[in-house]
């Protein structure tokens, strides 16, 4: 079975944000991460209008595993979403 995509929006000083890229990594799963108070301007404020999108309040990290949405880090939801 194809692991769905999964994408992380997190902040590089976030310790939940942490817990879940160690947990991700440990389980040796793919996925991108975007650490959005590093980011800049135009960029910044884009890749929050995209969050929001996803998560209205903007907390981290926000994860999207396929079609589903997990906000904070939620280990069963996590392995539910990708099916481990």
């Amino acid at each position: 079975m194809d692991q769905p995509d999964v994408k992380m929006f997190s902040l590089s000083t976030c310790s939940h944000c942490k817990a879940t890229k160690k947990f991700l990594n440990d389980c040796t799963i793919k996925y991108e991460f975007v650490d959005v108070d590093l980011l800049d301007g135009d960029e910044r404020r884009d890749i929050i209008e995209d969050i929001k999108k996803f998560n209205p309040r903007c907390s981290f990290p926000t994860i999207i595993i396929g079609d589903n949405v997990i906000v904070g880090y939620k280990e069963k939801e996590i392995k539910e979403a990708l099916g481990i």
